[in-house]
């Protein structure tokens, strides 16, 4: 852990602007993880599958980014009676469906909040004319469900671009979903700053080109992040600051604009 040093001065030449931030949604925005974890269990059990996801087994499985590519991935690495388990891509579509409206009932019976300080630096963000954007490779309807619970009724209009695995099917660590949120929202990477949760996120938005902070969680906070410029567990709040795993908070009290206009310069 660095040692905290002082704002480096405004004004200075060359200084990049802070024009947008690409948020990703999932253990970002919100703690959705373990609800993921509880969902997909639950479409197993109802498809007869023998399988039950841990807490531990499923912070190994989100190496592999998608809830379609985790299952296939589970299924081709998994022995159940002696056999790796055969599912169609059909079959695997199926229970995924079945899984992400287990997941929206879950979000709507518990009203999950959004992590302190994201709903924050959105807001700073709005006020400053910061572009916003969202790059996820989860499915829309699972980030309009989350955001309908959170967020005003014209929340879509706030993000200048809103990229899912619909529209970008190539799943992180490629860097396709935010090169696409930077192309649709005006963006230039080297004044952009990504907040993000995971290695595969950390990867694609390095090889995207942003600069990256990662805000950990439960299931990922004994992750190693190298390359991000600034490793948080979370956004944090003025009377709740983060606690600081790797790099500088130029002596800001959580994650707000002033920090990241320090981390693209």
């Amino acid at each position: 852990m660095s040692t905290p040093s002082t704002t480096p001065p405004l004004g200075t030449q060359g200084e990049r602007p802070l024009e947008g931030i690409i948020f990703d949604v999932d253990g970002t925005l919100a703690d959705t993880e373990e609800l993921h974890r509880q969902a997909f269990n639950a479409s197993f059990r109802a498809f007869g599958l023998a399988w039950e996801w841990t807490p531990p087994r499923y912070q190994a499985l989100l190496a592999i980014s998608g809830g379609r590519e985790r299952m296939a991935h589970y299924a081709a690495a998994v022995a159940l009676g002696g056999a790796p388990v055969t599912l169609t891509p059909q079959l695997i579509a199926e229970i995924h469906r079945d899984k992400t409206a287990r997941y929206g009932q879950l979000l709507r019976a518990g009203s999950l909040a959004l992590r302190p300080g994201a709903a924050r630096l959105i807001q700073e963000a709005r006020a400053a004319g910061v572009r916003l954007a969202i790059a996820t490779s989860s499915a829309r309807t699972n980030l309009e469900t989350l955001l309908n619970l959170n967020l005003a009724p014209d929340w879509p209009q706030w993000f200048a671009a809103i990229e899912t695995c619909e529209s970008v099917p190539a799943k992180k660590p490629a860097p396709a979903v935010y090169q696409a949120a930077l192309a649709n929202a005006g963006l230039s990477a080297a004044n952009c700053v990504a907040i993000e949760d995971t290695t595969n996120g950390l990867q694609a938005a390095l090889a995207a080109g942003l600069r990256t902070v990662i805000t950990t969680h439960r299931y990922t906070r004994c992750e190693a992040f190298p390359g991000a410029s600034l490793v948080v567990d979370g956004l944090g709040e003025p009377t709740q600051p983060p606690r600081l795993q790797a790099g500088d908070l130029y002596g800001q009290t959580c994650v707000n604009l002033a920090l990241l206009r320090c981390l693209v310069r």
